[in-house]
């Protein structure tokens, strides 16, 4: 079935403070998107909101839902724990072509072995000190953003394995060149007129 051929899951991966969430809602609200909200058992930040960042859960509610095998993937991290519900993702393309989401190295990992081709990731990076001054301009405590830089290194070695990366200093430009990008992945039956 040819529908099933143009499935895409984008995912939006780099370091903390490289800007992916933001660069992910602005390039899913081009193409009409709708985004796979991930589980977490940490706080909300500053300006995050239940339901649309992360479903936030305690400890318990996530142990028991993992036990179920509700999540596609679960990873810890620093002592909290994210997953991704399959049935979010099944659900979603059944109606829609695509669906985008922004995972760390080791979720994007996950779902490239269970997705395969579908996957594209997408990775986002900026130099460390850019990195850790806007996550004070988010407004994270000083443990926080010290906890996400000692994962700096380790989620830019992951560029490497991603499909697409982009330096991420001018949000404009990022989700446009993104955008260019991603056209070649939605609109395979278009012709060049060139």
């Amino acid at each position: 079935m040819l529908e099933t051929n143009r499935n895409r899951i984008f995912v939006f991966t780099g370091p903390d403070g490289s800007g992916r969430k933001s660069v992910a809602e602005a390039v899913g609200q081009t193409f009409g998107m709708e985004k796979i909200v991930s589980y977490a058992t940490r706080s909300p930040r500053p300006g995050e909101v239940q339901g649309q960042d992360y479903v936030f859960v305690n400890h318990d509610e996530y142990r028991a839902m993992e036990r179920q095998g509700e999540f596609l993937e679960s990873v810890e991290i620093d002592g909290q724990l994210y997953g991704i519900r399959s049935r979010d993702i099944e659900k979603k393309l059944d109606h829609r072509d695509s669906v985008y989401l922004i995972l760390n190295h080791e979720g994007a990992s996950i779902l490239k072995q269970i997705y395969g081709d579908k996957v594209v990731r997408l990775f986002l990076y900026v130099d460390r000190p850019t990195a850790e001054e806007r996550q004070r301009k988010l407004g994270l405590a000083e443990d926080v953003i010290a906890k996400h830089l000692n994962h700096y290194e380790r989620e830019l070695d992951y560029r490497a394995s991603c499909e697409h990366a982009f330096e991420n200093y001018d949000l404009a430009q990022t989700t446009f060149e993104i955008t260019n990008t991603l056209e070649t992945y939605l609109q395979r039956d278009l012709v060049d007129k060139d």
